[in-house]
């Protein structure tokens, strides 16, 4: 039995959303931010990444991590890559060369998108979009998007999905880094072709339960 650890205000939702698509039995041990608790090593305390069970999955303390029969995974884009090898179908790679294309659209979302992505979203977090210092973070931060925005878009002109014109783990994986900037309504009309593959993987019923599931757990 899969096990997914983490809850689904987190990246454990990119895992959430993968399983989901896969149609497999798993189990979700919700593990909550430690910064979100109090005091995170009270005798009563909820799960945390700082709890010792928890760091006994991974002693990073972040989520989440996953638990295939023993397996334990604890990087959400690549616990997804391999839930797709494992399981196949669609989703999947149907050869070397789509895998090699699947891993890297990946690691190019990890590295050339998602540090941007996440400053934007901690600006919000913090409450200070709207500060003199928030809008120069996140300008700066949607200025050094532009380039890898630019290189997505000039992709999606032939094809609708970023592997196999087919929706993968890649789009997935893609998807739920992209999701950190949709605050920024101006550079995704500057994308359009984005703006579409965006709305595309969002309107799967797959995302929407997960977002569901999400929306449930208190900010």
């Amino acid at each position: 039995m899969l096990t997914v650890y983490g809850v689904y205000r987190s990246r454990a939702s990119r895992n959430y959303w993968m399983v989901r698509e896969l149609g497999i039995p798993f189990t979700s041990v919700p593990v909550i931010q430690a910064r979100r608790v109090a005091d995170p090593l009270a005798a009563d305390a909820p799960l945390n990444t700082r709890s010792p069970n928890f760091l006994a999955i991974n002693p990073m303390g972040l989520i989440p991590a996953i638990d295939d029969d023993g397996l334990v995974l604890t990087e959400s884009l690549a616990n997804n890559l391999y839930l797709a090898r494992k399981y196949g179908g669609p989703l999947a790679p149907t050869d070397l060369s789509e895998d090699g294309q699947m891993g890297n659209w990946t690691m190019w979302a990890a590295t050339e998108v998602e540090p941007n992505a996440v400053e934007i979203v901690l600006a919000y977090d913090d409450g200070i979009e709207d500060t003199p210092e928030g809008q120069a973070r996140i300008a700066a931060c949607t200025q050094s998007l532009a380039k890898a925005f630019a290189v997505l878009e000039a992709h999606l002109e032939s094809c609708d999905y970023v592997v196999g014109n087919r929706f993968t783990v890649a789009d997935l994986n893609l998807a739920e880094v992209f999701r950190y900037t949709m605050s920024q309504k101006a550079l995704f009309d500057r994308h359009p072709r984005i703006k579409a593959w965006l709305g595309r993987c969002q309107s799967r019923p797959c995302f929407i339960a997960m977002m569901e599931e999400r929306l449930k757990e208190p900010e």
